[in-house]
């Protein structure tokens, strides 16, 4: 199970510090005791069996309680704090929550979400104030010194993770403990601390941030949560608490290096700052690494294959004045090893080295499937193996580039194009802090390549800047036709740029100035 991995590092360093916040310290003894405790009450409530939700920002209280479902036996299904209440409680009722946990913030809407997910047997408060029904934090006292560690197979599902919606409504990835178990042990590897790790948890804890806590704990690893993203504050505590590890979305990180703090912090503890979720800027990537030095990994998967289907790992980011020997920055890294991973054609046929096709993988990692989705199965795991939806190529060195989402494909006049390489241009402009290029519904091209522009605080750029800098590089066929600057891109609860709403908003502007 998925918490061995913590119960190792219980074992070795039951006084260490594992979860700490501003206004809360935990050992990793103390965190043994309280998961205990909630996993007893909540297998005397009948709730062993069943899907346990959390919803809840990052707190230390959340974390303790997801191992606590997963010591009762249950499956844990992870709730983003930041998507909107009407797409929690459709995922709620589509999952079939027999339970949910929640923080105090969620109060307000506790009746209707009681009214409107039927399969809801009880609602347990994350602490008791406010609240008149159950509650962890009271459970944690009348069920302390209790034990329940319900095993369950490997093959078993641990999680039930939303896709997250970026292309309609969210799908329900099912993730075993398996093949989070190898996601765990492959990262790892890769990221092996060389002195008493302190992870700063910035990222949601229901995703990538969550995923690698609970990976490095074996290590006795402490996880400082930040109170916000503020880029002076995830600094600030970078030099305070001596951070080793840290993920981050590229937008994350673009905000950072930014900052005019990012040149006068103390960030010499860094042992690897992880990325990964969305392509990165190679001339931010760049600037990064002149900054900090050679403490980057990106780890390249999706929740469907959670997290290191391929890895550019510490020692494959250097700098260079020779364009050749640093061309693999722009990759994805090189299999892992933690399952197979081909190049497809819509056929099924594997392509030759060198020619672009479907990312596809097969092996330990890759989860099950979607909850009662067949369509989405069958599409997914077409000629036995799983389909990413991402189209790359590989190089002669084995590394993997990651041309495009597949469904992010411009056609335009005729023509193909990718934006993602028409994106690391615009995002090499010095004024350009994050950028989209889409493709718009034209009655002429079919689709009209256009990019939209978020700019550096204080940054300047015009829309023919942009267009020359294409030009130049690229020719008029990948040139965008139509630049808008925009004061924020929309993004998702874990940082992705949402192209759809990019898309959307756009296609909106066109009809109301037809």
């Amino acid at each position: 199970m998925i918490t061995d991995y913590f119960d190792a590092g219980a074992a070795r360093y039951p006084d260490r510090t594992f979860l700490q916040s501003a206004t809360q310290q935990l050992s990793y003894d103390d965190v043994v005791v309280a998961s205990h405790a909630i996993a007893h009450g909540l297998t005397q409530e009948g709730l062993g069996g069943g899907a346990i939700g959390i919803l809840s920002p990052n707190h230390p209280s959340g974390f303790v309680a997801m191992l606590g479902v997963l010591r009762a036996g249950a499956t844990y299904v992870p709730l983003n704090a930041r998507d909107a209440v009407d797409d929690l409680i459709w995922f709620m009722r589509f999952t079939g929550l027999s339970a949910l946990i929640y923080h105090e913030q969620y109060l307000p809407y506790l009746d209707r979400i009681q009214s409107e997910v039927p399969t809801l047997k009880t609602c347990i408060a994350l602490n008791e104030q406010g609240t008149t029904g159950p509650s962890i934090e009271v459970w944690q006292r009348d069920h302390a010194g209790r034990t329940c560690d319900t095993r369950r197979g490997l093959d078993d599902v641990a999680l039930i993770k939303s896709s997250g919606g970026t292309t309609g409504r969210p799908k329900a990835i099912l993730q075993t403990h398996r093949s989070l178990l190898s996601a765990y042990r492959i990262a790892n590897q890769f990221c092996p601390p060389e002195r008493d790790p302190v992870h700063l948890v910035v990222a949601p804890l229901t995703h990538a941030a969550g995923a690698t806590a609970m990976g490095l704990s074996a290590f006795g690893t402490r996880n400082v949560m930040a109170p916000s993203t503020d880029p002076a504050v995830i600094l600030e505590l970078i030099e305070r608490e001596r951070v080793t590890h840290i993920f981050l979305p590229p937008t994350m990180i673009y905000r950072i290096l930014a900052h005019p703090d990012a040149r006068r912090r103390d960030c010499s503890s860094l042992e690897y700052v992880i990325y990964g979720a969305a392509p990165m800027s190679v001339d931010k990537l760049k600037e990064g690494l002149a900054l900090w030095g050679q403490v980057f990994v990106q780890f390249y998967g999706q929740a469907e294959a959670p997290g290191v289907i391929t890895c550019l790992a510490r020692k494959d980011h250097y700098l260079s004045d020779d364009p050749a020997a640093v061309k693999h920055l722009q990759s994805a890294g090189r299999p892992t090893g933690a399952c197979e991973v081909v190049l497809m054609d819509d056929d099924g046929n594997i392509v030759a080295p060198g020619e672009r096709g479907e990312i596809v993988a097969r092996g330990e990692l890759v989860s099950p499937g979607y909850l009662n989705n067949p369509e989405a199965n069958a599409e997914a795991h077409r000629f036995g193996w799983h389909h990413t939806g991402d189209i790359g190529v590989f190089d002669e060195s084995g590394y993997l580039y990651v041309v495009d989402r597949k469904k992010d494909m411009v056609i335009s006049g005729g023509f193909n194009i990718y934006p993602s390489e028409i994106e690391q241009l615009i995002w090499s402009h010095p004024a350009v802090q994050d950028c989209a290029v889409v493709g718009v519904p034209d009655a002429d091209w079919g689709e009209r390549l256009t990019a939209v522009v978020e700019l550096k605080p204080g940054g300047h750029a015009t829309a023919e800047d942009i267009t020359q800098m294409c030009r130049a590089r690229f020719g008029g066929l990948k040139t965008p036709k139509q630049v808008e600057f925009w004061q924020t891109l929309p993004r998702s609860a874990v940082g992705k740029v949402l192209k759809k709403d990019v898309r959307a908003r756009l296609a909106g502007a066109d009809t109301a100035t037809a």
